[in-house]
C-alpha cells in the first residue's frame, strides 16, 4: 500500500532518511497539489507526477530507486544533431512562459499525467517566490517558418540541478531527430548558465544513455543533490 506523505513529514529528516533509505518503496501520494509541497518534494529529491484512479486525483512524488543523471562533460552529439545544430530554419528558447508547452504535451501523450490539478499546480508556479532556489520553465523549438513549437519539453531547477519532467516532438518526416536536438540546446544551455547536474528521471529510456547518462542509484543521487541544490546561480 502507498504511503500518505505531506509538507510536515518532507520536513522531518528522520522520515526523510527513513525514505531515502527504504529500498521496498519508492512511490507516495498527496492531495496537496500546493506550491510550497511540490517544491519541497523536489527539493528533497522527489519528482512528482500524477495519478488518477476511481475518480481520485493525487500527487505521487517518488524517490526512485535509480536515475539517469547526465554530468555535462558527458554531452553527447550525434552526427545527425551536429548538422541540425548548422541549420538556421529553426529557433531555440527558454521560455517561463509554460502554459503553450503544458498544452501541446497533454495533446502529445494520449495518458499524460500533467493535466487537472497538476497540471495548474506546474502554472502556479511560474514566477514563485520561494527561498529553495527553485524555478519552473520550458525549453522550445520553434520553426522559424510557421512560428510553431515542433520540440518542447518542461522541468525545473533546484540550486544547480535542472530535473526534466515531460515533453514532446513533432512527428512529421520534416523534423526528424529534432527531439534530440532539443535536448542537445537545452544540455548546452545548462552547461553555459552553471548548472552542474541534469537529471533524467528514470533510467529505462535509452535515448537518455545516448544522450551521456549515467546511472545512478538513489543513495548516490542524494548525495549529489545534497551538493548542488544550495548553489546559486
Amino acid at each position: 500500500m502507498i504511503k500518505y506523505i505531506d509538507k510536515q513529514s518532507l520536513e522531518d529528516n528522520l522520515v526523510l532518511e527513513y525514505i531515502y533509505n527504504n529500498k521496498k518503496e519508492n512511490y507516495y501520494y498527496s492531495d496537496d497539489f500546493s506550491n510550497d509541497f511540490y517544491i519541497k518534494a523536489a527539493y528533497e529529491g522527489f519528482i512528482s507526477v500524477s495519478y488518477e484512479e476511481d475518480n481520485t486525483f493525487v500527487i505521487l512524488p517518488e524517490m526512485q530507486f535509480d536515475y539517469a543523471v547526465l554530468y555535462f562533460e558527458n554531452l553527447h552529439i550525434s552526427k545527425k544533431v551536429k548538422k541540425l545544430l548548422n541549420d538556421s530554419s529553426y529557433s531555440f528558447r527558454i521560455n517561463k512562459n509554460i502554459e503553450q508547452t503544458l498544452d501541446l504535451i497533454e495533446q502529445y501523450h494520449k495518458d499524460s499525467w500533467i493535466k487537472d490539478e497538476y497540471k495548474q499546480t506546474l502554472l502556479n508556479l511560474q514566477n514563485y517566490p520561494n527561498n529553495l532556489g527553485f524555478e519552473i520553465f520550458s525549453s522550445e523549438i520553434l520553426d522559424k517558418s510557421t512560428n510553431q513549437i515542433v520540440a518542447a519539453e518542461i522541468g525545473y531547477k533546484i540550486g544547480a540541478i535542472y530535473t526534466s519532467l515531460s515533453g514532446f516532438y513533432s512527428k512529421e518526416k520534416k523534423y526528424n531527430n529534432y527531439g534530440k536536438l532539443q535536448l542537445v540546446l537545452l544540455g548546452k544551455y545548462l552547461l553555459n548558465n552553471g548548472y552542474k547536474l541534469w537529471n533524467l528521471g528514470h533510467p529505462y529510456m535509452k535515448y537518455k544513455f545516448d544522450l551521456g547518462a549515467t546511472l545512478l542509484s538513489r543513495i548516490e543521487f542524494i548525495k549529489q543533490l545534497k551538493k548542488y541544490r544550495d548553489l546559486k546561480i
